[in-house]
């Protein structure tokens, strides 16, 4: 790995974008785990007994 402290500008931008861009896919994921979940549970809720 390379010493943080001695990197230049175009590689902290490009380190940055990396990160965003791996956080928007992360929150992406969930949010389609999420959906696919509440659509599959979501018909057999309103089946059951109470």
């Amino acid at each position: 790995m390379s010493d943080p402290a001695r990197e230049d500008a175009t590689a902290l931008k490009a380190r940055r974008g990396r990160n965003i861009a791996i956080a928007l896919g992360l929150v992406v994921f969930v949010i389609l785990v999420y959906v696919v979940t509440v659509i599959k549970m979501g018909a057999n809720v309103l089946e059951r007994a109470i």
